[in-house]
């Protein structure tokens, strides 16, 4: 099996409310939300070319997205690879994202990283 499809199959294994462990064995939140991967996602790109019928506000709608909310170079990542939303005190905003090419391991109730969670980008 190839790396992505590795990584989807640690992914599926995740549920929110799961304890996530840091590689230095700090735990530092529950999982919130799980994304699976989307080798389709997409890529940061120009603005859209709207049709001459949509309005300023259809266009910003149709462009708005919830999740990550990270900048769009990282979030464009996020979505691709998968990813997990950590809900946390040790964040400013109170959550981090993990990709999933983070994760080190998965047991029944945890979540174990392979980073420290001073690397993990927070939510903006």
């Amino acid at each position: 099996m190839n790396q992505r499809g590795t990584q989807q199959g640690v992914i599926s294994r995740i549920t929110t409310g799961m304890r996530v462990i840091d590689s230095t064995g700090v735990e530092i939140g529950t999982v919130d939300l799980v994304q699976r991967g989307d080798p389709n996602a997409v890529t940061v790109q120009g603005p859209p070319t709207a049709d001459p019928g949509s309005s300023l506000d259809e266009l910003i709608e149709s462009t708005a997205v919830e999740e990550p909310d990270v900048p769009a170079d990282l979030a464009a990542r996020l979505l691709h690879s998968g990813y997990l939303k950590v809900s946390t005190d040790l964040a400013r905003t109170g959550a981090v994202y993990v990709l999933a090419e983070r994760i080190a391991a998965v047991t029944d109730d945890e979540v174990r990283l392979d980073v420290p969670v001073e690397d993990l980008p927070a939510e903006e």
